[in-house]
């Protein structure tokens, strides 16, 4: 029988800080999530790749678990 992985869940990412001031890889990063303005958002599939660009700029986002 195959053996079947695991579902991720869906991460909702909201941008509630402008990316003005950030640093040039910070805001490649937020801008890699999808997110251009405030209060923009978008759906990711919870991954580990997907975290890391979430925790390399916690204070801009909002992120909800779905």
């Amino acid at each position: 029988m195959a053996r079947r992985e695991p579902v991720p869940g869906k991460l909702r990412v909201t941008l509630v800080r402008s990316i003005i001031g950030l640093s040039p890889r910070q805001e490649a990063t937020v801008k890699a999530l999808g997110l251009r303005r405030i209060r923009q958002v978008v759906e990711h599939d919870d991954t580990a790749t997907i975290r890391g660009m979430i925790q390399a700029v916690p204070f801009c986002l909002k992120v909800e678990r779905q």
